[in-house]
């Protein structure tokens, strides 16, 4: 097989007859006819480039239409059990489980998810994720009883599983190198939207009877995903699916319109089908990629745990219990009545989503591992800064105030940094073959990080206090540091299948330049 350079958006010379698929034919591209691509290119790029960075822009926000729901239900949930608890009767344990339980059975979601997405496509699997979803806040909003109730949080957190895991690694796959690490934020920004909209719901139905309010807090949620119908007829197939899958001319027709000249179409349709080891479109069996998964050469061990690890240690630090209790940190910090709690969580949501957009501006200019330095520095010191202002100046006034810098501090550093940063590396580490299954093993573990924390909040605080708790969550805020220090490389500017060689003992200090040999080679060597 010829040789073409690895950059996605980069210039390939001397590429060779190479006959891949059924019906593509190249010429090798002689000096003629590389000045005709190019004076072709210079002439119609504006306007190809332009509707190429809208389709994929496009492309992103649909895929990350699930994640408002995640983002919804945390928000929401956080006010809606207030009223929940004064209309349905339900115990301290009742209201610890009924808001942990989602995010435990989500992993169910995740786990399905990445055998589900590479059966029938990545696309169909976030249709399917909303589907789930809304059939679960439907039986929630017309829920007689706490049981109910359950049977329709369970449902909820099977969809957000599938939604969770499936739009990083659509977006990733779709996305071009230059901006895969800004567009695989967007789930992680329409998280955080879901919250705050969750929160001024909370805010803007508090004044309804209890037995009124929590339902149309939760019915608002089904919303968001009348939207996700209208994008699957709107977004594309990923190409990298498309060639798993042995639909070479799709995943042409998909990277036309992702791709600013038909010559990067051409490298990345022949870097992928390397990458997925497709010679004579061989495809990858599940019980094979579970094997590799659960037997892993170094390098794909390295890959799990810095995938993995993140992911964990993105919800160990304690958000969940931040974003779902935050009213209850604030009445601990002295904050009195419903109203004036949940008003104070709207300005956690508000800042919360404002930090998100820092992280997509940066994300893709100063790199992944320099925002996750100061994501978890500052996410340490605000968790102890707040462990101490409740431990020592509550009830005071200065003490609220200092509560409430504390917590904002707290979101804004998260959304800086390894809020999106956790997705986007376990979404772009992983080999091809892997990525569905692995990262779905991710999320799982971000999903049963973020259910202990939810489940088990209320019962530590009261054994070791509030202030207590938070202590706990900065020394765990403090190891993040060293983990991201020891373990996650820095993946700005290189292609997916570059990112590989990051995790092999010979591609140590090559730094970002690989040519396409030596994918070829780390493909077959595995």
């Amino acid at each position: 097989m010829g040789l073409v350079g690895c950059e996605e958006n980069g210039n390939a010379e001397g590429l060779v007859e190479i006959p891949i698929g059924s019906k593509n034919e190249y010429k090798r591209m002689d000096s003629d006819a590389v000045e005709e691509d190019v004076a072709l290119s210079s002439e119609g790029m504006p306007k190809k480039k332009n509707t190429s960075r809208n389709f994929v822009f496009g492309c992103a926000i649909f895929a990350s239409l699930n994640s408002v729901l995640l983002g919804y239900d945390v928000g929401v949930m956080s006010g809606a059990i207030l009223f929940i608890q004064e209309d349905l009767k339900i115990t301290e344990v009742q209201e610890e489980v009924l808001v942990g339980i989602l995010s435990i059975i989500s992993l169910l979601g995740s786990l399905a998810g990445g055998k589900t997405s590479d059966a029938i496509g990545r696309k169909w699997t976030i249709g399917f994720a909303a589907v789930v979803f809304q059939s679960g806040a439907a039986i929630m909003t017309l829920a007689p009883n706490f049981g109910v109730l359950i049977i329709g949080r369970l449902l909820a957190g099977v969809g957000i599983g599938f939604g969770v895991m499936i739009a990083p690694v659509y977006i990733a796959e779709i996305s071009p190198a230059i901006s895969r690490g800004s567009l695989t934020s967007f789930p992680e920004i329409f998280i955080n939207i879901g919250i705050l909209l969750g929160y001024v719901s909370n805010y803007v139905f508090s004044g309804l009877p209890a037995h009124i309010s929590w339902r149309i807090m939760l019915g608002v949620g089904i919303l968001p995903s009348l939207f996700i119908g209208f994008a699957l007829f709107v977004i594309p197939e990923s190409p990298r699916w498309l060639v798993m899958q042995n639909r070479i001319e799709e995943a042409r027709a998909v990277l036309l319109k992702t791709n600013e000249s038909e010559r990067d179409v051409e490298e990345r349709l022949t870097e992928i089908q390397v990458a997925a080891g497709m010679s004579g479109a061989k495809k990858y069996e599940a019980k094979s990629v579970w094997h590799e998964i659960l037997n892993p050469s170094p390098p794909v061990r390295r890959m799990l745990i810095a995938g993995c690890g993140i992911q964990c240690l993105q919800q160990a630090t304690g958000i969940d219990a931040t974003v779902y209790y935050s009213p209850t940190i604030f009445k601990d910090a002295g904050i009195k009545g419903n109203t004036q709690l949940l008003a104070a969580t709207v300005a956690v949501g508000v800042t919360k989503t404002l930090f998100i957009l820092v992280a997509i501006f940066l994300i893709d200019k100063v790199g992944r591992k320099p925002l996750l330095y100061i994501s978890t520095i500052g996410m340490t010191t605000c968790l102890l800064g707040l462990s101490l202002t409740l431990a020592l100046l509550r009830d005071g006034k200065f003490g609220i105030e200092l509560a409430i810098l504390a917590v904002c501090g707290n979101v804004a550093f998260f959304s800086v940094g390894i809020g999106p940063i956790c997705w986007v590396l376990s979404s772009e580490i992983f080999p091809l073959r892997l990525r569905a299954q692995a990262s779905a093993l991710g999320a799982v573990g971000s999903r049963v990080s973020s259910g202990l924390v939810a489940m088990s909040f209320l019962s530590v605080s009261r054994a070791i206090t509030v202030a207590g708790t938070f202590f706990v969550f900065s020394v765990l805020s403090a190891l993040s540091i060293a983990f991201v220090h020891t373990c996650v490389p820095e993946t700005k500017g290189k292609s997916l299948e570059q990112i590989e060689l990051l995790f092999q003992k010979e591609g140590e200090g090559k730094g970002g330049e690989v040519e396409m040999g030596d994918v070829e080679r780390l493909v077959q060597g595995e």
